[in-house]
């Protein structure tokens, strides 16, 4: 099943727009064409800073997001959000392995961390949460 196809991921007949903002250019090259295929709209970004000054930032249904970035972090853009009073779905990536990554990255707002490599099928379960 195509996740655009589940009822509630596709409103007015546009496909959910995830954002991808990782530092790893393997990632912002694979993700998109993965998500594209599985029938989400995808726009990657480099940096945190970057996606914050993206206009359509508020189209945005779902934010994958690294925890480790030059910069801005993952964490960091998470509560940068929160100041600004918006509210996307965020699903954590990260290499970093520890239990204690996952505890440090829990919040409304956060509906899954996945670890890399992760495999499409838990993508796709962290998505089918994030988009309810």
């Amino acid at each position: 099943m195509r996740a655009h196809r589940s009822g509630n991921h596709q409103a007015a007949g546009h496909l959910p727009l995830v954002a991808i903002v990782d530092d790893d250019e393997s990632v912002r090259e694979s993700l998109p064409h993965l998500l594209r295929g599985l029938g989400f709209s995808v726009k990657a970004f480099a940096s945190a800073e970057s996606f914050l000054s993206f206009e359509d930032m508020t189209s945005t249904r779902c934010l994958l997001l690294d925890v480790c970035m030059p910069g801005m972090s993952g964490p960091d853009l998470q509560q940068e959000l929160v100041a600004r009073d918006v509210r996307i779905p965020i699903i954590f990536i990260t290499a970093q392995a520890e239990a204690s990554v996952r505890e440090r990255l829990s919040q409304p707002l956060v509906k899954a961390c996945l670890f890399k490599p992760f495999s499409e099928a838990q993508l796709l379960a962290a998505l089918d949460v994030a988009l309810r």
